[in-house]
């Protein structure tokens, strides 16, 4: 196993493994970003977020990504610079060999790197294993904030609707 940084030629895999993120999260249509979008975001001028992958090499000695660890770095009013981690994935035939725990590490270990002083992440109330795990790593799950987000469906109805009457 390998972890390094991801490169444009890389995109393809990675968008096969948010979408098999998005099957296991029971949301198989929910992707719409593309190949291009992640190669234009994520290696402009200025990039909007950082890729690490895990790949192996096969029997054939051809290397397969199996995983990856998407982030970029926000800015909290109370922390300063920190590290958001968008999403951690490991292909499923590969789970239970420690490649998760391996990309997990390189991002923390990046955030310490950086000064940052805040990684954070959200887990779906209902994956406790990583719940758990997350939790025996020293990373405390808060109980007592909510995700709250607007997708463009409700930013075109804001935008359309409501600032007409404020107007």
């Amino acid at each position: 196993m390998n972890i390094r940084k991801g490169e444009k030629e890389d995109m393809k895999a990675v968008l096969g493994l948010i979408q098999e993120l998005a099957e296991f999260e029971k949301e198989p249509s929910a992707v719409l970003v593309t190949e291009a979008d992640l190669v234009r975001d994520g290696f402009g001028t200025n990039p909007l977020f950082q890729v690490l992958v895990a790949e192996i090499e096969s029997a054939s000695s051809n290397k397969e990504i199996v995983g990856i660890a998407l982030y970029y770095y926000r800015f909290s009013t109370w922390k300063g610079r920190t590290i958001h981690l968008e999403d951690l994935v490991v292909k499923e035939s590969m789970r239970g060999t420690g490649m998760g725990y391996a990309l997990y590490s390189e991002i923390i270990k990046q955030g310490k790197k950086d000064g940052v002083r805040r990684v954070e992440w959200n887990v779906l109330n209902w994956n406790t294993p990583a719940i758990e795990f997350y939790k025996k790593s020293g990373a405390r799950v808060l109980d007592d904030w909510m995700v709250v987000q607007m997708d463009e469906e409700g930013i075109n109805n804001f935008v359309e609707n409501k600032l007409k009457v404020r107007g």
